[in-house]
């Protein structure tokens, strides 16, 4: 078999090169940068983090089963933590004999059956040809740039340029979005700026991180619940601890709960309530230093930064390979292309709950597949019918997701692990020895 080739040494890409050598099939992983991580090394060129940044979900729920945290780590671990873990992750599991660092992958083509992936190291360019490619490169790297309605006079940056807090000494401050980077980057600023104002279009969910001294996530995260009666809860507990978004002077959602992910932020309305940074609506017009706002009311600021999220970016690969359409790639269970049996992106998914362990699963289907594909099993040529029709179904589980881009490849994470295990079980069975009885029927998974 020829070697697959691997783009990415953050999360996703070490559980797939895991996976894979776990199944004995050969693969070359490429990374950009001379370590592993991704994201979670600020120090990575393609990371887009600040120094304050935590996990946002708990360490129970987002940890890799095979590999748990060590107790000294704190619930929400802070990101240099995170950069430790998988580096001993990838120690663990001899991933780092696995990749070619300091490696750009510029350009996938395909060469027959096969893939001409070009990569870049030291200046020099080297092409090569591999049996299968997976993607995972992440989905947070190529910030969302919304122009402004008219030419601001100040410093205009993106959350994914944000650092430190020293950038906002002394200035007057207007953070745009308040998903969990806005919010987080409004309570830093706090304690630097002159002011902070930040501008919401729509209302948010929040949730606290935690409850009773326990991480909310952990309170029901481990539990399945019907869908309707987990965002009916969810829901009131926001509303009961910490109130509704309206009492801080913010805009109430106008969908349900976990259809647009929650901000697990309390922090933010604390300073609200104090008065430390002040709720604005939509921008409705720039001129110089003066934002106008949707209701009339306007501000003068030195800083505007904008945490309007990232959009999906694969520069090295055309998309007319991607089967995109719309906002996003249309792939089965967001990973398995309809038609080639060799490309798959992986961790193009998000879901409340789902963790690293979750998109580890998605890394073992892959494995699997590639396997009982090479050696002609009857479980893989089914995977392979289901994958081709299948292929625009999403595993929403019902949920109203926004039609927004960073909501493109949200899945409900119950129906997509159904989904997940029932096509390994099928898989499985073709491997002696394996134990598949906790695993439901992959036919009616979705």
């Amino acid at each position: 078999m020829k070697p697959y080739a691997v783009i990415g040494a953050g999360p996703m890409g070490l559980c797939t090169v895991r996976n894979l050598v776990r199944h004995g099939i050969p693969c070359v992983g490429f990374e950009i940068h001379g370590d592993v991580g991704g994201l979670w090394d600020i120090d990575s060129p393609t990371s887009t983090l600040y120094e304050s940044a935590h996990l946002i979900s708990s360490k129970g729920m987002t940890e890799f089963a095979e590999f748990p945290m060590a107790d000294r780590v704190a619930h929400f671990p802070h990101h240099r933590e995170l950069r430790d873990y998988f580096r001993a992750y990838a120690r663990e599991f001899g991933l780092y004999e696995q990749y070619e660092f300091n490696t750009e992958v510029i350009r996938c083509e395909r060469d027959g059956d096969d893939w001409r992936i070009t990569t870049r190291r030291g200046g020099g360019e080297q092409t090569r040809s591999f049996g299968g490619l997976l993607i995972a490169n992440g989905t947070l790297h190529h910030p969302n740039m919304p122009g402004l309605p008219g030419d601001f006079a100040g410093e205009l940056l993106h959350s994914s340029r944000y650092r430190d807090p020293a950038i906002f000494e002394g200035k007057r401050v207007l953070v745009v979005g308040c998903g969990n980077s806005g919010a987080d980057i409004a309570v830093d600023a706090v304690h630097r700026a002159k002011s902070v104002d930040i501008s919401l279009r729509r209302g948010y969910y929040f949730l606290p991180k935690f409850i009773r001294g326990l991480p909310t996530d952990a309170l029901g995260g481990r539990i399945r619940l019907p869908r309707f009666f987990q965002q009916r809860v969810s829901a009131a507990l926001s509303r009961f601890i910490l109130g509704r978004p309206s009492q801080y002077g913010l805009p109430e959602p106008d969908y349900r709960m976990f259809e647009s992910h929650p901000v697990i932020n309390s922090l933010i309305l604390h300073h609200i309530g104090h008065g430390d940074i002040r709720p604005r609506g939509d921008i409705a017009a720039v001129d110089g230093n003066t934002v106008t706002f949707a209701d009339g009311g306007s501000g003068d600021y030195d800083t505007i930064l904008l945490a309007t999220g990232y959009k999906l970016h694969y520069p090295f690969i055309d998309r007319s390979h991607l089967n995109w359409h719309g906002l996003a790639p249309r792939l089965y269970l967001n990973a398995f292309h309809p038609e080639y049996d060799n490309l798959f992106v992986m961790g193009m998914v998000e879901a409340a709950g789902l963790g690293w362990e979750g998109r580890n699963e998605q890394a073992e289907l892959v494995a699997l597949y590639i396997r009982q594909l090479s050696l002609g099993a009857a479980s893989a040529r089914r995977f392979r019918v289901i994958k081709r029709e299948r292929a625009t179904v999403r595993a929403d589980g019902g949920m109203r997701y926004l039609q927004l881009e960073r909501m493109a490849y949200y899945v409900h994470k119950d129906s997509y692990l159904k989904a997940l295990r029932g096509h390994t079980a099928d898989l499985r069975r073709d491997l002696p020895g394996r134990d598949t009885a906790r695993f439901a029927s992959g036919a009616e998974a979705l």
